[in-house]
């Protein structure tokens, strides 16, 4: 990571335009890393959950929506339920992430296979209904050029009768494709 001098503020903008996105007082952390202290996905970050805040305080909106830590976090809550100053961090997160996208960031290192692991899981989400497991980890694999990674728990779980061949379709299918436009929508900036 390169140096960052005190008064190098890239966006002033940024840290009102990440309170208003995700409803978080931003600006009130004083940088205490209890989030980061109780981060179980910190050893994989290039920023720790407290650095991205502290970060979005200073106004460095190029260097936090490039980070992978923003795509890594897990949003298990666990930096909002430490945070003495009742900051949403999670929330933070999710929002940074949104505005990565929103600005044709592609996710960095290992968090371009978390983004391709939440398009598939949501694609399959939205054509059948529910989750398909099977095809979801297999295509997920061959995208990532795996083809085989943990075929043996597949097949472990395939034997046990946990992982089904095939998927059934609830009925409200029409209903869940309603709710994904309505996500695009909502994405786009139109009407909910």
């Amino acid at each position: 990571m390169k140096a960052i001098r005190l008064n190098q503020w890239e966006d002033r903008n940024f840290i009102e335009l990440v309170t208003r996105e995700s409803g978080q007082a931003v600006e009130n952390c004083y940088q205490c890393g209890k989030c980061t202290a109780g981060c179980p996905i910190a050893f994989a970050c290039d920023l720790m959950p407290n650095q991205v805040i502290r970060m979005v305080q200073m106004g460095l909106k190029e260097e936090v929506l490039h980070c992978q830590s923003i795509w890594l976090c897990a949003s298990c809550v666990t930096c909002t339920v430490r945070c003495p100053r009742n900051i949403d961090v999670a929330r933070v997160m999710d929002t940074l992430r949104i505005m990565a996208r929103h600005q044709g960031i592609s996710p960095p290192g290992k968090g371009r296979y978390v983004a391709l692991f939440n398009e598939n899981f949501l694609g399959y989400i939205q054509k059948n209904g529910r989750l398909f497991e099977l095809a979801t980890m297999a295509m997920f694999n061959l995208k990532t050029g795996q083809p085989f990674r943990e075929a043996s728990t597949g097949l472990a779980m395939l034997k046990r009768g946990k992982l089904k061949l095939t998927v059934t379709k609830p009925r409200g299918l029409d209903e869940i494709n309603r709710i994904f436009e309505k996500v695009r929508q909502a994405e786009k900036g139109g009407k909910k």
